[in-house]
């Protein structure tokens, strides 16, 4: 029994480290936002009035259904990735949802309106 809760115990410690740097990275974030930080699962990250943000801490870029689904499921306003977002996610955010406001390591992506063809 000794054995087993070790070999469990030595498996969460990553994990524990893992989540508790995302968990800080998005205090950090949030605080950045000037909004209080929220988080836990189905949730939003944080919440400045009535405006919610998600954070993404992750290596990949954020795609477009990812992003579809946080702004129609958790209606999320502001998304930070730091790995940023995929050109079909920006053409999404551009064309359909201009209101919702995007940022790579805390920087503004602005919008990019759509070329009209002759």
């Amino acid at each position: 029994m000794v054995v087993i809760a070790k070999k469990l115990k030595k498996g969460t410690e990553k994990k524990r480290s893992i989540m508790t740097k995302a968990t800080s990275y998005e205090k950090a974030k949030a605080k950045a936002h000037k909004g209080k930080h929220i988080g836990g699962p189905g949730k939003e990250d944080y919440r400045r009035g009535n405006v919610k943000g998600e954070v993404k801490n992750r290596k990949t870029p954020v795609t477009k259904p990812e992003l579809k689904k946080m702004i129609t499921e958790k209606g999320i306003k502001e998304v930070e990735s730091k790995a940023g977002f995929t050109k079909p996610a920006k053409e999404y955010r551009n064309k359909y949802q201009p209101k919702v406001k995007l940022f790579q390591k805390g920087k503004p992506i602005p919008k990019k309106k759509p070329k009209k063809k002759k």
